[in-house]
């Protein structure tokens, strides 16, 4: 029988690269096989499973396309299936089946996901397959998937510091030759808590632009739902590892030599500081985490950057990011259901605007509409703060910060809001819940300046919405963090209060959640 010409060259495996699986760097890519084709889809199932910011669904396809493009350049076979392909089936297992067929491939691989929900749902198409099936790791992260729950073995609490520094050993990182830590002690966590006075100047931004006005065209015309500003003309994302390279350098120069002293400062005349915004980078893996963290300690050990910007900026990377991997994996399936405190308020209309009076909240929330981005005080002690106080649903909020953020992947944002931000795992990572009056907001900030609201009133009408806010999180749940040693300051301050101002709290708590799409 002679051979249909139409047929498509026939490929014996089939490699699946996830959206956020963009390295090149990967094993995979060492050699050239005509008989692996490689895998990349753009489907509903991934767009659509909670409504995402805009950009972040612009810089995930127009990143892919990229990845796509650079592989065929190198020799690769490639099979790159767009949104709008008639054939797309919108669904990862759905066109792997379809596509297993297309090729009369023996056997179909991919690199280990990173959100259970995806993982689980290659292991149940797996499980039905005639042909062979395989998981390789994704070659990223300095940890494995089960490495937590191992080395806590044993210990009531899993404190992320214990981690943090067997980390520092492991990888020989701001060490000195007899293995102590280098400047004498771990975390200079207390140096990076200042103020920004507006100067030094915000570095100039150093993202290259893209656009991205066609792919937002047919984002449209497919009506893929999204949220917040697209700035598709203007999309300053890296799209690939060498786009990103270069910010790190720009970051390791123009920021880093300042990120330590005001990596918990807040302005409204400048929203980037001195952070890198390369969470994204990272996230998707165009960038390796101990090449970012070894860059730092060489920007440190050559004069260029302060010892404590650069311990904060690896704590971050090799000490949270990897932690909160830990958590994720050891707590799922189910972790994004616990609600220990048992909050259900909607989250108020407000989060999809940044329409408030409430002016740290106004700019915390705008920006993260406007950019896809906030740092990690705004998310924990702005946005999270006010949702924690108010009693509104954790698993709406982190459903919201999971489409939000540009950076925000389940692995990494659902521990951060349900665990750190909501206090809903009952203390699995916080050992207290993180809640604050206004009076940290405006010691960290200058959004208490010009706001509707009055920072220093606790009950007025025209008193900030955190104050009363605050004191009643502490009373609704006295029960449960009465006895916790690192909350008994307020507890102590409550009972100093006579019944008729903590009356006036709790009324004006109540009054608040009432009315918080008003607000």
């Amino acid at each position: 029988m002679s051979k249909d010409p139409s047929a498509p060259p026939r490929a014996a495996t089939l490699r699946l690269i996830l959206g956020d699986q963009l390295n090149p760097r990967h094993s995979w890519f060492d050699q050239c096989d005509d008989q692996v084709v490689y895998l990349l889809m753009e489907v509903r199932s991934e767009t659509d499973y909670v409504l995402h910011h805009a950009q972040k669904v612009l810089a995930l396809f127009a990143a892919m396309r990229d990845f796509a493009a650079r592989l065929k350049a190198g020799g690769h076979r490639v099979r790159y299936i767009r949104l709008d392909d008639p054939s797309n089936r919108q669904s990862l297992v759905d066109n792997l089946s379809a596509l297993a067929r297309h090729y009369q491939a023996s056997q179909v691989q991919w690199q280990a996901p990173d959100e259970w929900r995806v993982d689980e749902a290659l292991r149940q198409w797996a499980q039905a397959q005639p042909l062979q099936t395989s998981m390789a790791d994704s070659e990223h992260f300095l940890t494995d998937r089960h490495e937590l729950p191992r080395l806590f073995s044993g210990r009531k609490q899993w404190l992320m510091e214990h981690f943090y520094r067997q980390m520092r050993r492991r990888f020989e990182l701001l060490l000195e030759a007899d293995g102590s830590p280098t400047g004498g002690q771990w975390n200079f966590d207390h140096d990076n808590r200042k103020r920004w006075p507006g100067t030094p100047a915000e570095p100039a931004d150093w993202r290259q632009p893209h656009d991205h006005s066609a792919l937002w065209e047919m984002l449209q015309a497919c009506a893929v739902p999204t949220f917040g500003d697209p700035q598709a003309s203007q999309l300053r994302w890296p799209l690939n590892r060498e786009e990103a390279l270069a910010h790190l350098e720009h970051f390791i120069t123009h920021a880093l030599p300042c990120f330590g002293d005001f990596e918990d400062a807040m302005s409204s005349r400048a929203q980037r500081l001195f952070h890198s915004l390369l969470s994204f980078a990272l996230n998707v893996k165009m960038l390796h985490p101990l090449e970012v963290v070894r860059r730092a300690e060489e920007a440190y050990r050559e004069g260029q950057a302060p010892l404590a910007a650069v311990e904060g900026f690896v704590r971050q990377i090799i000490g949270w990011r990897e932690y909160v991997r830990g958590i994720y994996w050891s707590q799922m399936p189910g972790y994004e259901d616990r609600n220990v405190l048992d909050h259900g308020l909607p989250l108020p209309a407000w989060f999809w605007t940044g329409q408030t009076r409430m002016r740290c909240l106004q700019q915390a929330i705008g920006q993260s509409l406007q950019s896809a981005h906030a740092h990690h005080i705004q998310r924990l002690m702005v946005i999270g703060n006010f949702a924690l106080l108010a009693g509104l649903d954790p698993k709406a909020l982190h459903q919201w910060y999971l489409g939000v953020y540009i950076d925000a992947f389940e692995w990494v944002e659902l521990p951060n809001t349900l665990g750190m931000s909501q206090w809903a795992d009952g203390g699995i990572i916080a050992t207290k819940p993180y809640v604050s009056s206004a009076a940290y907001i405006g010691r960290m900030s200058d959004y208490c300046q010009g706001c509707a609201y009055d920072p220093r009133q606790r009950h007025s009408e025209d008193a900030c919405p955190y104050n009363a806010l605050y004191w009643d999180f502490f009373l609704r749940h006295q029960e449960r963090f009465g006895k916790n040693a690192r909350m008994g300051m307020a507890y102590q301050q409550l009972r100093k209060m006579d019944t008729q101002e903590l009356a006036r709290l709790r009324e004006r708590a109540a009054h608040l959640r009432e009315r918080l799409d008003q607000l």
